[in-house]
């Protein structure tokens, strides 16, 4: 894990892996999540010559907290880490809380970000013509109806959610994660997943619940982005067992990104659908 000090004075962790100076594919991590390296995304990432370069967004474990950020304010941070790594161009994915991320990279750095993958990503708390709950599982009905009643309504929620996680291994994933798993997510979990959420969950909440609460706040409120105003390519990828972010996300995302390419992959949910990462990354490298 590296560390980088950013002009405000924040300091980011980031992990950088892969073919020296190939391009960065900037991975957006979930939420709760930390900069950690999946070894299928990072092995396809560099069978198409590219780094797998990803952050710990602040708040989450030594990245810096940054209370009231907006979605859109990943933008300067991805430019500061792109310098950093001396990378002109890249090319990003985001995971579920990682896809408003990467859409705001797709929107805010045209001149740099040349291609965006969204994987099972979530879409606006006020998008037009959705129902933004339906299809949901239970636990994330209840931790954003928190974050919508209010911030010391979300901290009491993760104040005790977030105590299951601390410690949680690959054995218990499953039923800490109770019905957000569809069937096929559970035994994709059994099939080795596991060892990596579990893990992933630790950091994330190892110093607190800083960057989960801010994750959560920036998905209900303005983005900072224009959707509409996103011209790179852009594709969409939606599994239908999804019960974290149901189908119904990115079909709605892939009719308000402009030209967007979209994949709404039958019996595929929300963990499993990184089965499809060859293809993915290989559309992103294709851009």
């Amino acid at each position: 894990m590296e560390r980088l000090e950013l002009s405000d004075g924040r300091c980011l962790e980031y992990l950088i892996q892969g073919p020296e100076g190939g391009r960065p594919l900037v991975m957006h991590h979930g939420t709760p999540g930390v900069a950690m390296a999946l070894e299928p995304v990072a092995a396809a990432a560099a069978r198409h010559g590219m780094r797998l370069v990803t952050h710990s967004r602040p708040g989450y474990r030594d990245s810096t907290p940054q209370p009231g950020r907006r979605v859109a304010d990943v933008a300067s941070d991805v430019s500061a880490l792109l310098d950093a790594v001396r990378a002109d161009d890249f090319v990003t994915l985001g995971w579920s809380g990682g896809g408003p991320h990467a859409l705001a990279c797709a929107a805010l750095l045209p001149e740099r970000c040349r291609g965006a993958a969204i994987v099972a990503g979530v879409a606006p708390y006020d998008a037009d013509g959705l129902d933004w709950y339906a299809g949901m599982g239970t636990d994330n009905v209840e931790e954003f109806g928190a974050a919508a009643t209010g911030k010391e309504a979300l901290e009491k929620f993760m104040a005790e959610a977030g105590a299951g996680l601390k410690d949680v291994q690959a054995a218990d994933i499953i039923a800490a994660f109770g019905d957000l798993l569809s069937d096929v997510d559970q035994q994709t979990l059994r099939d080795g997943l596991a060892d990596y959420l579990a893990a992933s969950c630790r950091a994330a909440v190892s110093t607190g619940y800083d960057g989960w609460r801010d994750d959560d706040l920036a998905f209900l409120t303005d983005w900072g982005i224009e959707l509409a105003s996103i011209r790179i390519p852009v594709s969409i990828w939606q599994g239908d067992q999804d019960r974290m972010v149901p189908r119904d996300h990115g079909r709605w995302l892939g009719e308000h990104v402009p030209g967007a390419s979209t994949h709404l992959v039958a019996g595929e949910g929300h963990l499993s659908l990184m089965g499809n990462i060859d293809t993915i990354v290989a559309t992103l490298a294709r851009t």
